[in-house]
């Protein structure tokens, strides 16, 4: 069992089971690192897998070889299979601020998402729009228009976008709260990111909340980059709802079960409209009544988990001492990649001269302020419509340093508390640095 710490110093990778640089054919590597774990900063698109994640799925296929069936009551680890979801709503509940009856472990989160807005999206000819971030991940959108089309609303009527001012990467506070304020009456449902997938801007949770709260809309949360990345209280800020999915900071691993809050005011008088088995008072599951008697709260809603990597979040004591790391490892590749010569500072090359313009270059379009982001830096890359992003995103991965593109400009660099180091911040920045030098000797544009 790992101690909790304080010590920014001490590092978990050992825990994690991270692909080496010859695993992820890096090909411009010495061949005496060849074997030595790759630069993985790419925990916000898909965590790496823990050695007690793997070791837990072992004991699991073991179990049902020799149990079968009867792992649903009798387990040989104390896991069984009936009552496996006590073993992560507890360590998820945590996590986001919640009670353990206001969470659930189950679905997809788009799944979750279109249970969660057949519940709680009630449009009326007065308040019937969904007001959410422009640029929201695909997946949130198409559930939005499919939703308000399924009442019989043009979603282009619907939906609105707020997007940044002109010239801006990220959304203002004052500029959603103000609009809130002002447009609050015709809104049913307001549901942001907590943290947007793309610029990896942490929204005001609580702000937003309260102000979707005091015009009486619904309030909903979309946590994919959130959970596990940044200390939340659900409850205490009164959100209605919230949906995530594991894979990302909770390392669940591809295909991982996603998760649901549902706020206690709302236990007695939201019934669930999808019953289903599993959403069945356990007390009586088995016997199989005619009648659904539903769990009070999420848990009511129709696995095992991430278990072995919450134990971990556990063990460490929680979002505390991991957004602490978390601000000191991001702070720490924001620093070394400002000192670059390619760094734009101001997010466009300078105007006035047209020589500097056609210079590769890139900027952060996250927040530089650490209260409003993650542990994710979004780098957007200089100038547009040129190959600068690709290329530099092929000589990373060249060397070993994994991040992810979003096309046609944009490399996410993400440095994970739980297991990336202040080596992996500098390794990162030295080959960026290295992959621009490489691009100024050859013409791309």
């Amino acid at each position: 069992m790992l101690p909790q710490y304080n010590d920014l110093d001490i590092v978990l990778s050992d825990e994690f089971l991270i692909p080496s640089n010859r695993d992820i054919g890096a090909k411009i590597v010495p061949e005496e690192i060849a074997d030595q774990r790759c630069t993985y900063l790419c925990g916000n698109s898909l965590g790496p897998l823990t050695k007690r994640s793997k070791a837990l799925l072992q004991e699991e296929l073991h179990v049902w070889g020799t149990r079968a069936v009867e792992g649903h009551f009798a387990h040989p680890y104390g896991r069984e299979w009936m009552n496996i979801a006590d073993t992560v709503t507890p360590l998820l509940a945590e996590l986001v601020g919640a009670s353990e009856k206001e969470v659930a472990c189950m679905g997809t989160l788009t799944a979750n998402l279109h249970l969660m807005m057949a519940a709680f999206y009630k449009p009326t000819t007065q308040r019937f729009k969904i007001l959410c971030e422009g640029r929201a991940f695909p997946s949130d959108q198409y559930a939005f228009a499919s939703q308000a089309r399924l009442h019989g609303y043009d979603p282009n009527e619907a939906i609105i976008e707020m997007c940044p001012r002109e010239g801006e990467f990220t959304l203002r506070e004052s500029d959603i709260l103000d609009f809130i304020a002002k447009e609050g009456p015709s809104i049913s449902l307001v549901i942001f990111s907590g943290v947007q997938y793309y610029t990896g801007q942490w929204f005001p949770m609580e702000a937003i909340t309260t102000a979707a709260k005091a015009q009486g809309c619904i309030c909903g949360w979309d946590l994919a980059h959130a959970i596990g990345n940044v200390p939340m209280a659900l409850h205490d800020w009164g959100a209605d709802f919230a949906v995530w999915c594991s894979y990302k900071y909770l390392n669940s691993g591809p295909g991982g079960i996603g998760g649901l809050f549902v706020h206690k005011k709302w236990e007695n008088s939201l019934l669930p409209q999808y019953a289903g088995w599993w959403g069945h008072d356990p007390a009586t599951r088995f016997a199989m009544p005619p009648r659904f008697s539903a769990i009070p709260g999420a848990q009511g809603f129709p696995t095992i988990q991430s278990l072995g990597s919450l134990q971990i979040f556990k063990e460490v004591g929680m979002m505390t001492p991991l957004r602490k790391r978390s601000l000191q490892l991001t702070s720490e590749l924001e620093a070394r990649l400002v000192k670059s010569r390619f760094y734009v500072p101001d997010g466009t090359n300078n105007k006035d001269d047209t020589a500097q313009q056609d210079k590769p270059g890139f900027t952060i379009i996250t927040p530089r302020d650490p209260e409003s982001r993650g542990s994710q830096l979004s780098l957007l890359f200089l100038p547009p419509n040129s190959d600068v992003m690709n290329t530099v995103f092929n000589a990373l991965s060249a060397t070993g340093v994994v991040g992810d593109e979003r096309k046609p400009n944009v490399i996410r660099l993400t440095p994970a508390p739980l297991y990336n180091t202040l080596g992996d911040c500098e390794r990162a920045a030295s080959c960026l640095e290295d992959a621009f030098e490489g691009l100024t000797k050859v013409t791309i544009l």
